[in-house]
């Protein structure tokens, strides 16, 4: 197999970790409102999970509102940013590393989950099969992820800027993911009854340099490998200002897709297999059955 692309710099992802470690406090809505939905979803699912690890601790938002919940009996973190483990670690043990790569023992945990961690790993179908082949059988992953069209604003913004200042184009802006695919990776690494839906969360900003000046301190800033090295020209950057201010006050979208899967159990529902149903479809809904050689008069 061809290895995956790799359109992240995981040394520079970590490294602005490590600087958002200060700051994350003055921007950390975003984590704090996601943390809180995965909480929710796990609510409704009627049963402990003694064994927990957290993929990407952040400064320990999300073990804390995990805390005292669930059935949680030991709850392990991990984080590939030293600084931001630091702080993680007043709210459980914190194992420092790449969470790609997570070193997880398999069939070990009741409950994984992945707050905002996976939208900039180079291979995401690899991290979920580690994911899946880490839990217990019947265990339960719940990640959530920046999907969709998060941040479109800000990536058309720069493109016009770029063009018009600079002469030409430079990714300012990591793709993202779109749902429907990440339902097939789910599917794809293993997981049982795999399921992705999206969320929409919005911020408004009087003034659009406060949105970098945010993305920074959460440690979203550009990760990826082929961004233009040079800084950022200031040119640039007043005119994707100007364009961001033209329709005050400034609503930035980000799509998180929230995926669930379960590691295959023998107590699962499983799909019933072609001709073993006991009733006919057209029995259920009250109407005539055609055989397949007959086509139905025109109306």
């Amino acid at each position: 197999m061809s290895p995956a692309p790799s359109l992240f710099d995981p040394a520079l992802r970590r490294l602005r970790r490590d600087r958002a470690a200060q700051s994350l406090r003055e921007a950390d809505f975003l984590l704090a409102e996601v943390s809180e939905r995965l909480a929710e979803r796990l609510e409704d699912v009627l049963r402990g999970f003694p064994r927990v690890a957290i993929l990407g601790a952040w400064d320990g938002t999300p073990a804390r509102i995990l805390a005292g919940r669930f059935g949680i009996e030991s709850l392990i973190q991990v984080e590939s940013s030293p600084l931001m483990a630091a702080r993680a670690a007043e709210f459980g043990p914190v194992v420092v590393a790449d969470e790609e790569a997570p070193p997880l023992a398999e069939g070990s945990f009741d409950l994984i989950l992945a707050p905002l961690t996976l939208h900039a790993v180079n291979d995401l179908p690899g991290a979920l099969t580690q994911i899946r082949r880490a839990l217990k059988p019947d265990g339960l992953f719940l990640g959530a992820m920046l999907a969709g069209e998060s941040l479109h604003n800000l990536r058309s913004a720069f493109a016009e800027a770029e063009i018009q200042t600079a002469g030409g184009l430079s990714p300012r802006v990591a793709p993202f993911a779109d749902l429907r695919s990440l339902g097939g990776l789910l599917q794809r690494a293993g997981f049982a009854l795999p399921a992705a839906d999206l969320d929409r969360i919005e911020a408004s900003y009087r003034e659009p340099l406060r949105l970098l000046r945010d993305l920074k301190a959460m440690g979203e800033s550009n990760p990826l490998r082929e961004r233009r090295k040079a800084f950022l020209r200031r040119d640039t950057l007043l005119r994707a200002l100007e364009i961001l201010a033209l329709d005050p006050p400034l609503k930035i979208r980000f799509d998180v897709a929230f995926l669930t899967g379960w590691a295959p159990h023998e107590s699962q529902q499983k799909p019933l297999k072609p001709g073993s149903a006991q009733f006919r479809l057209a029995e259920a809904l009250k109407t005539p059955e055609l055989p397949l050689n007959d086509e139905p008069e025109p109306l």
